[in-house]
């Protein structure tokens, strides 16, 4: 059946009133998405941030009376909110569709580096003996599809061809979905740890694990605070640029002598301040690596330094 959408451009402090009018008019679902591909730095833990410019869309399977919701919609807006405009809301008729099968239709198999992919659950792998990642793109914390994620995936697809991962232990800063350490393990890694400060990225992290057939006692998952205190032979950390400059003492000072690094959710007129902050930490970086805008770097600490 068709369906009746309202959408809006809003401020986040906008969202939570006019999804409550939007509910109250019997609303199917809300949805918040971002107006501007504007990043969303890592939040305090157990909060939800939204974006500068959020889009509200509401979804309602009753066609008749938009202008009438409108109006009410307005009124209850002006009791809720005094003194503040109402948001623009505009509307449309969207047609009938597989709304899944719409969703589903535009996620194929990715193929990162020579032998790894990620497929999406309703896919066939197409190459059955190749390292084949199980993760659904579109869910939160990570999915591949942003070149950040790439960009790492194909960095640990190259320290496997080199022979440079099998049976190292690796930690996954700001794990996210866990798609980089479950790489990582599939990849030859014989044990992760990743960190986060979301407990939603933690459960995703162990659901995304228990889909791959990683056991337990190969990817621990802990907060920052009380991840083990260790040095690895791999670290990885595809957050942003102001928490990895930020926390470049912890980070850097987690990588092993001789061992190797990436750091990735980087735009690329942030590397060198990036690029700085860990060679400060007494690291050898390597020039970036840049797609779409966004960049990688890798590097390493030298055996001989402490």
């Amino acid at each position: 059946m068709p369906w009746l959408q309202l959408k809006a451009h809003i401020p986040p402090e906008h969202a939570e009133p006019l999804e409550e009018l939007l509910l109250a008019e019997g609303a199917n679902a809300i949805t918040l998405e971002d107006a501007e591909d504007t990043p969303v730095f890592e939040p305090e833990r157990g909060s939800t941030p939204l974006w500068n410019q959020t889009v509200l869309t509401g979804l309602y399977d009753d066609l008749e009376g938009a202008d009438a919701m409108l109006a009410r919609v307005a009124a209850g807006w002006s009791i809720a909110q005094p003194g503040e405009p109402c948001p623009v809301i505009t509307y449309e008729i969207l047609d009938d569709q597989d709304w899944n099968r719409a969703w589903m239709d535009n996620f194929h198999p990715m193929q990162m580096g020579s032998r790894l992919w990620i497929v999406p659950s309703w896919h066939e792998a197409p190459e059955p003996d190749a390292v084949n990642l199980l993760l659904d793109p579109g869910l939160a914390f990570g999915t591949g599809t942003h070149p950040t994620t790439a960009l790492c995936m194909r960095w640990l697809d190259s320290l496997a061809t080199q022979n440079r991962l099998a049976d190292q232990h690796v930690l996954d800063v700001g794990c996210g979905s866990g798609i980089l350490a479950i790489a990582a393990l599939k990849l030859g890694a014989a044990h992760a740890v990743g960190t986060d400060i979301d407990p939603q990225a933690l459960q995703a992290s162990r659901d995304n694990a228990q889909r791959n057939q990683i056991e337990d006692d190969r990817f621990e998952l802990h907060y920052p605070e009380h991840a083990p205190s260790a040095r690895y032979p791999i670290v990885i950390a595809n957050i942003l640029a102001a928490p990895l400059i930020e926390l470049a003492p912890q980070i850097a000072g987690s990588v092993a002598p001789g061992g190797l690094i990436a750091l990735s959710g980087i735009l690329a007129h942030q590397a060198d301040s990036v690029m700085s902050a860990y060679e400060a930490q007494g690291l050898i970086m390597n020039s970036p690596v840049e797609e779409d805008g966004w960049v990688r770097l890798d590097g390493f600490r030298s055996e001989h330094t402490a």
